[in-house]
């Protein structure tokens, strides 16, 4: 799924040695369906070639004070009203201080001055520089402007060889931050507790009872929130995925960590999103030392785990909440039974034994099912379908207050 359609991207690169990194992200926002326009300051062009930026973005690079490479006309006033969002990356210590003053003595500069859009602010440099007042101050200055918004620096290890804050922030990260300052908007200040992937209930030490939950909805559905404006905290089983950027997250291996996570945050949540694949029953008692082969086949009892659901139901204080039902066969009877037996909002019901929509496919195949009735998706990749289920939430939301 593209989010950045047809939107046009100033791609401002500074002269920092993060600036080759730049390329990377030059790729990611045409990918994700961005006209993309590269400005270099002069110091940039003697690290990273203009003819790189136009192979990766299909248009001649910008470069120096006045623009070279770009069409004619003004291009520091033609790009600042046509920019879509401009991102800075790397924006070096100079090149903060000069954006903080408002100078406009390079092109990427000048489009920054004559812009109006959002900016993103991808700051790289030693970490002293980072570190030193006026830097911080300056960068303090631009984001208190509500256009500009701060990704990074990550720590880790510098070109200069120190270590520390000062790297640029990685090229998926940045372009999270993109698409949320041109996301709707419409959770804005809401805050959504989601809930990830399957549990695991321990046998003995080494063995556990698990599903085959791979996490990839619940995911989808926390980065989606989060690119659509709202505050989220993402309680999560163990998966093998990258944790989304700007979610706060939460790790957790059994049922009972799980309810005591989601319970424990529910009052300060506008909404759950219970997308995890929580165990049903756990072994009554795990064993405390590895059970041998040899010492025959055990018998292991096992009980119920805490309904989360129905606890929530109990207790959520007007928070609105989606739970899902994943079913062999027609999932709509039990996706009905859920919805009234725990007093949901939504239910997303699916049928795992589908070759498109089971366990650790990149697509599902949903029905969203609420008090008005069920609505039966097609066959849609997982991002999607976070989309759909959201589009549903920010709704409940408006109408609950």
């Amino acid at each position: 799924m593209t989010y950045l359609e047809d939107k046009l991207i100033v791609l401002g690169v500074s002269g920092g040695i993060s600036a080759y990194r730049s390329c990377e992200l030059a790729r990611l926002l045409a990918a994700d369906g961005a006209r993309v326009q590269a400005v270099l300051t002069e110091a940039a062009c003697e690290l990273v070639g203009p003819l790189t930026f136009q192979a990766l973005t299909g248009r001649p690079a910008a470069c120096g004070r006045a623009g070279a490479g770009a069409a004619g006309g003004m291009p520091h006033i033609d790009l600042g009203r046509e920019a879509d969002a401009v991102v800075v990356a790397p924006a070096t210590a100079n090149t903060l201080a000069r954006l903080a003053c408002g100078m406009a003595d390079n092109l990427l500069c000048a489009v920054v001055l004559a812009s109006e859009c959002p900016v993103i602010l991808a700051p790289a440099m030693n970490t002293r520089m980072w570190r030193n007042h006026a830097t911080r101050e300056n960068t303090a200055r631009l984001v208190k402007r509500k256009r500009f918004v701060q990704v990074g620096p990550a720590s880790g290890s510098l070109a200069c060889g120190e270590d520390g804050p000062g790297r640029m922030e990685e090229p998926p990260v940045i372009l999270a931050a993109l698409r949320r300052a041109l996301g709707p908007g419409d959770l804005a200040g809401r805050r959504l507790l989601v809930t990830a992937g399957p549990t695991r209930e321990p046998l003995d030490p080494v063995r556990y009872l698990s599903n085959r939950s791979s996490g990839k909805t619940g995911y989808a559905l926390a980065a989606a929130a989060w690119r659509r404006g709202a505050e989220v905290t993402l309680v999560t089983g163990p998966v093998g995925l990258a944790p989304p950027a700007g979610v706060r997250v939460v790790a957790v291996e059994t049922a009972a960590q799980m309810a005591a996570a989601v319970t424990g945050r529910l009052e300060a949540s506008d909404a759950l999103v219970m997308a995890a694949a929580v165990a049903d029953f756990r072994p009554k008692r795990a064993a405390k030392a590895k059970i041998k082969k040899a010492e025959g086949t055990p018998a292991v009892e096992l009980v119920a785990t805490r309904d989360i659901l129905a606890a929530v139901a109990r207790k959520r204080h007007g928070c609105v909440v989606v739970g899902f039902a994943a079913e062999t066969g027609d999932p709509l009877p039990a996706a009905r039974d859920k919805l009234a037996r725990k007093k949901l909002d939504l239910v997303v019901a699916n049928d795992v034994s589908r070759p498109d929509a089971g366990f650790d496919r990149d697509t599902n195949k949903v029905i969203l099912v609420d008090a008005r009735g069920a609505e039966e998706l097609d066959t849609l990749p997982k991002d999607q379908v976070a989309e759909r289920i959201l589009d549903r939430l920010a709704g409940l939301l408006s109408s609950s207050g």
